[in-house]
């Protein structure tokens, strides 16, 4: 291959793809690698096979028969391509076997390329392959004619498991090309997705290593290629937004070079707030993380009384309009200042943080002289006060469920999966780099994996999971019922400070002699309304799932990609009633395999004992990782 020119244009590709087709040869007419390929009829009869064909294909007894003929096993072809190669590039791992034990030179250079057959079973992205060859002593240090190694292939080509176990067995994870690019630089460039990046990033892949040949970072090769996901976790990893090419070029420069108008806009804004920083002391605030934070949490409480105290002033309507701009324009500015991507998914929890606040301030001042209960109503109100602050309490600083694992057993876990051949994403987190459990998931916001993953709630700025879900329960249901009070008292001061007649008023009649008798009770009101409406609705679903699905949110959102939720149904004409003595086909339906019936569902999430009367069942969801390690018994879980 012949290098490219230095002084060419940096936002081209730095090099040209091998075409797959050429290296795969008649790849694409295999089938299951176990079994033995039938060949289409022009290519004759397997008997006419030559040891290349034969070698593709996977026809282990004519390879046998023409090796013990006297076929060299390092003879190369036409093409400069030994048999190990074939086999290699096409997973054939017995005939590698086969070959290996008959001489053939693990790290033979050949092709087009000028690669091993363990380069070209990377590019293909075979793991199997590239830990056998490996266990044989391939070399993944070997730079191929394009100058570079097994880790810089699958990370261009975006084979994260393949990354992993490089890494696990020893391979630099800021190994150098032949140019200079580090296996960040080819992720970022080329892999529109989180894998490999994050799992480069996990193992501390530099972040300020520049190529050779235009002296550009991980971050300027993901502003070439317009990359936005990857961009965005290199800038949250720390990556420098000034840092300037051979070229003087930043990464905005590419971007405009680029035309690309969206991130242009995300780079200059955080351009813009970096330089503001050293300039004012309003922009060493706006640019510092944990104050932008305090803001989140401080903004909703002012605004919500804001909002609600301007129209309750004994003023005339003009003055209470004037006083409101102000209080908007200095609203904007806060929010343009301090809020962004990182605090944006606070302002739930702030907003029920306030809301609760100003509730209790409008019960205790404005609706307690209304209520006319008995000592057990307040009693009921306490209690229920207490419940529902404590079990908020507890979803919101419990660990709900994070995997933990030190370097050591991360480099263990890789190699031992993929030895066994289960290094796959589904049961691997590039993130974390552990081996995930039964019912887990990596959380984007926590950026942990969490057991029994069912969602991340900004209400409660935490995620729901196996540690905590019974207290999320629990604070949903107690919110609930505390929103009840706070309505039932907005509507005894609403009969008492004003008759509402609904056929004499109608509607906007009612809703002017509401916010007239004080604004801010009908302000109050309203967003009791709507965390009722969100709260009860998440409630029953959660209820649902638990009971009746015995799902988590996760798995009822991505139940498709669950091979445990499936189960083949027979369709049958129920409609007529008749059976046709026939099957119509098999249609999937899915069936959450952890169904132990209705009420134990509840019992088991919630964990009631009731003085040993009930029996839940005690599983650690943070080391369940397969079906069998379940408890057996009367209280198993059962397949429906």
């Amino acid at each position: 291959m012949n290098e490219r020119d230095p002084s060419c244009n940096p936002l081209d590709p730095l090099r040209s793809r091998e075409s797959l087709d050429d290296l795969k040869g008649v790849k694409e007419m295999e089938i299951k690698e176990e079994n033995v390929l039938q060949p289409a009829p022009h290519y004759g009869t397997q008997d006419e096979f030559d040891i290349v064909r034969a070698t593709q294909y996977g026809v282990i007894q004519k390879v046998h028969e023409l090796i013990e003929t006297g076929y060299d096993v390092n003879q190369m072809d036409h093409e400069n391509v030994s048999l190990l190669h074939w086999a290699a590039i096409n997973n054939r791992t017995e005939i590698v076997n086969y070959f290996i034990s008959k001489g053939a030179i693990v790290d033979r250079f050949g092709g087009h390329l000028d690669s091993t057959p363990l380069h070209w079973a990377t590019r293909q992205g075979h793991l199997s392959m590239v830990v056998q060859l490996m266990s044989y002593g391939a070399d993944p240090s070997l730079l191929d004619g394009e100058g570079c190694a097994c880790i810089h292939l699958a990370s261009q080509f975006g084979h994260t498991a393949i990354v992993a176990y490089l890494i696990a067995k020893g391979q630099d994870v800021d190994l150098l090309d032949k140019t200079g690019m580090t296996p960040l630089m080819w992720s970022a460039n080329r892999v529109f997705g989180y894998d490999p990046t994050r799992l480069l990033l996990t193992f501390g892949a530099s972040l300020t290593k520049k190529d050779k040949a235009f002296g550009q970072t991980a971050l300027h090769w993901a502003c070439a290629s317009g990359n936005h996901l990857v961009i965005k976790m290199l800038l949250n990893k720390g990556a420098n937004i000034h840092e300037q090419n051979l070229k003087g070029q930043t990464p905005l420069d590419i971007a405009i070079g680029q035309s690309d108008a969206e991130l242009v806009k995300k780079l200059r804004q955080i351009q813009t707030l970096a330089e503001a920083s050293k300039k004012n002391i309003f922009g060493k605030y706006a640019s510092n993380k944990q104050f932008r934070k305090k803001v989140a949490y401080v903004f909703p409480f002012f605004a919500l009384f804001i909002i609600g105290f301007i129209p309750e002033l004994s003023i005339h309507w003009g003055l209470k309009v004037a006083a409101s701009i102000p209080c908007l324009l200095l609203a904007n500015i806060i929010f343009r200042s301090f809020f962004d991507d990182t605090t944006a998914h606070m302002l739930p929890i702030a907003l029920y943080l306030a809301t609760k606040f100003w509730m209790y301030f409008t019960w205790f001042f404005y609706l307690l002289p209304y209520v006319q209960g008995s000592i057990w109503f307040h009693a009921a109100f306490a209690i229920i006060s207490l419940l529902l602050t404590y079990n908020f309490y507890k979803a919101w600083r419990t660990d709900p469920g994070y995997l933990k694992s030190n370097r050591e057993d991360k480099i263990k876990t890789i190699l031992e999966l993929a030895e066994f051949q289960v290094l796959r994403l589904d049961q691997f987190c590039s993130t974390c780099l552990i081996r995930k459990p039964l019912r887990s998931k990596h959380c984007s916001v926590c950026n942990k994996c969490v057991a029994k993953f069912d969602h991340h709630c900004p209400w409660v700025d935490n995620c729901v999971g196996a540690n905590n879900h019974r207290y999320f329960i629990g604070y949903l249901f107690f919110l609930m019922i505390m929103l009840v009070f706070a309505l039932y008292g907005s509507l005894i001061f609403w009969q008492t400070e004003c008759t509402i007649q609904f056929y004499e008023d109608g509607i906007t009649g009612a809703v002017y002699k509401i916010f007239k008798a004080s604004p801010w009770v009908a302000w109050i009101a309203a967003n009791v309304i709507f965390h009722l409406v969100w709260v009860s609705t998440l409630f029953v679903c959660q209820i649902y799932q638990i009971m009746w699905l015995a799902m988590t949110t996760n798995e009822r959102m991505n139940q498709m990609r669950y091979w445990g939720m499936h189960k083949a149904a027979e369709a049958t004409d129920e409609s007529s009633g008749q059976d046709h003595g026939h099957s119509h086909g098999n249609t999937q339906k899915i069936v959450s395999p952890f169904h132990r019936g209705v009420c134990k569902n509840l019992v088991d999430l919630m964990n009631w004992k009731c003085c040993g009367l009930l029996r839940p069942l005690q599983v650690d969801w943070t080391t369940k990782f397969t079906m069998e390690s379940l408890p057996k018994g009367h209280d198993s879980y059962h397949f429906i």
